[in-house]
């Protein structure tokens, strides 16, 4: 009896320690857990209306999430679920990037058409910077100098020096950018442009245009084509990116800018996020309310995962 005790305390404590993605869902006001041994949801949180960007702090010890109805970003102990408070975000917060010092959060306000700056050890608003209309996509280079916010009305980049919280340029994307990315150590920044259909890419150090990525699913109409998330593999060779309606990633070459590859996955594919090791991407469909998760290596769809409705966010925890 001792031993089967201690086998089943054993498999316990494993269960426990298994690594998790966290997956927003918008028409449920609820995060989902996905336990990544079982890959099974093993909980159901309650948020504020409408979460959709999520991200956790360096150390895991907590997580924010926009609740863009709510018109806050919550601060969340992601161990109990419990609501530890909630910073000041202005309104209707889409997106958001942590900063490399861990403390500021850049936060996109789409009704606001600005960028709003949050200490989130003081909860104060640090600086509220004027961007384009609608303001949706955020990212933040490596070296935490340069910060991006994409407008999804005005068609631009706008490129925020993170030392001053000022505008230092605008660049022109094609129609409705929804998500942006440093790349290549922040070399390279990627935009991507919901119904211009491309990802548009930028040289760090002079903001000029450098490439332009396509995208053509066999026997999807164009207009059905349409990149938002991405996220890049190991080393930054290639990146996955969500084609919307579509109900496609696209896999690219990222020095050729060439696509090598179309995985069929859910309804609706918005973001994703990658396990520990990048060998599993796990991407969120919106319309079939599911997950979906696909081997890097052979570039297929193993499985179908049930959240919630309309899933939108996801990002990774480790708990080990």
């Amino acid at each position: 009896m001792k031993k089967l005790s201690l086998i089943a305390t054993l498999l316990l404590t494993t269960a426990a320690q298994a690594d998790e993605i966290w997956v927003t869902n918008e028409k449920d006001d609820t995060i989902s857990v996905i336990d990544l041994t079982s890959l099974e949801v093993t909980r159901t949180i309650d948020t504020g209306e409408r979460p959709r960007g999520i991200t956790f702090s360096k150390d895991f010890s907590v997580v924010y999430i926009c609740a863009s109805d709510s018109d806050s970003v919550q601060v969340m102990n992601p161990d109990t679920g419990e609501i530890l408070h909630d910073l000041p975000s202005g309104e209707d917060p889409e997106q958001f990037v942590l900063h490399p010092d861990d403390r500021h959060l850049y936060i996109a306000n789409e009704d606001d058409a600005i960028t709003t700056v949050v200490d989130t050890q003081s909860r104060t608003v640090v600086a509220q910077i004027d961007v384009g209309i609608e303001p949706e996509g955020m990212t933040v280079s490596p070296d935490g100098t340069i910060a991006i916010t994409t407008s999804e009305t005005t068609n631009m980049a706008h490129w925020i020096d993170t030392k001053t919280q000022k505008l230092f340029a605008n660049t022109l994307v094609d129609s409705r950018p929804r998500h942006a990315e440093f790349v290549k150590g922040g070399s390279e920044l990627w935009v991507s442009s919901e119904i211009g259909g491309t990802i548009t890419v930028f040289d760090v150090a002079t903001q000029a245009e450098k490439g332009k990525i396509e995208f053509a699913v066999k026997g999807v109409h164009p207009d059905r084509v349409q990149p938002v998330g991405f996220e890049l593999s190991n080393g930054d060779t290639h990146a996955f990116v969500a084609l919307g309606p579509s109900n496609h990633l696209a896999v690219v070459n990222a020095d050729t800018y060439e696509v090598e590859e179309y995985v069929l996955v859910g309804r609706r594919v918005w973001h994703m996020a990658f396990n520990a090791d990048r060998s599993k991407l796990f991407t969120t469909n919106g319309v079939s309310g599911d997950v979906t998760m696909v081997d890097v290596a052979s570039r297929k769809a193993e499985k179908t995962i049930k959240v919630g409705r309309f899933p939108w966010g996801a990002a990774f925890r480790p708990t080990n």
